[in-house]
């Protein structure tokens, strides 16, 4: 092992999650509280339900959701021989939900005024992993949680509009001009 724990960085890992991650793809923002209810010892689940308050400005939901997920990863990498303050690799993709969790919950945490805990949640990630916040801060936004045109809309936006444009309304009026009713 390295002095800085690289050895422990390669071992330790949140893997298990496969199904969750499955079903997650499929449920879509409204079903992540389903599959957290099928699945409520994933950390995985919990940080997107905070994800989701987050995005939604529910501070104190997404206060206590990232807080079970931060937990229910510490009790994963804990059973693995894991110690509090020990790395935890950011690029072990397996891991990324504890650290989502800790910057969702230090966030949060501003958010309500809980400066003790931002600055203790601040320092967990930091040990975790010092490129975390920053990497979660450009890969992860609230909007990546959320579907904003499914495929299936796309598909039939696409297809009105080419219907539009290959038959115009021969009887439409026409646009007028921005500057017609000013009178100049």
């Amino acid at each position: 092992m390295t002095s800085d724990n690289t050895e422990a960085q390669n071992v330790l890992s949140l893997d298990g999650d496969e199904a969750v991650r499955e079903e997650l793809s499929r449920a879509g923002r409204d079903g992540v509280a389903e599959v957290t209810r099928r699945h409520p010892d994933s950390p995985l689940a919990w940080v997107e339900l905070a994800d989701i308050a987050s995005s939604e400005q529910r501070h104190l939901d997404a206060y206590a959701y990232a807080t079970v997920a931060a937990d229910l990863a510490r009790q994963r990498f804990a059973a693995d021989g894991w110690v509090a303050g020990e790395p935890v690799a950011w690029n072990t993709e397996h891991n990324r939900p504890y650290h989502r969790a800790l910057h969702t919950a230090r966030r949060a945490a501003v958010a309500l005024g809980l400066t003790g805990a931002a600055s203790a949640l601040a320092a967990d990630l930091e040990s975790a992993d010092v490129d975390a916040s920053s990497r979660i801060d450009s890969e992860f936004t609230p909007t990546q949680v959320i579907t904003i045109i499914t495929p299936e809309l796309e598909a039939a936006f696409l297809a009105e509009t080419v219907a539009v444009i290959a038959s115009p309304d021969e009887d439409a009026a026409p646009v007028a001009s921005p500057d017609a009713d000013r009178g100049d």
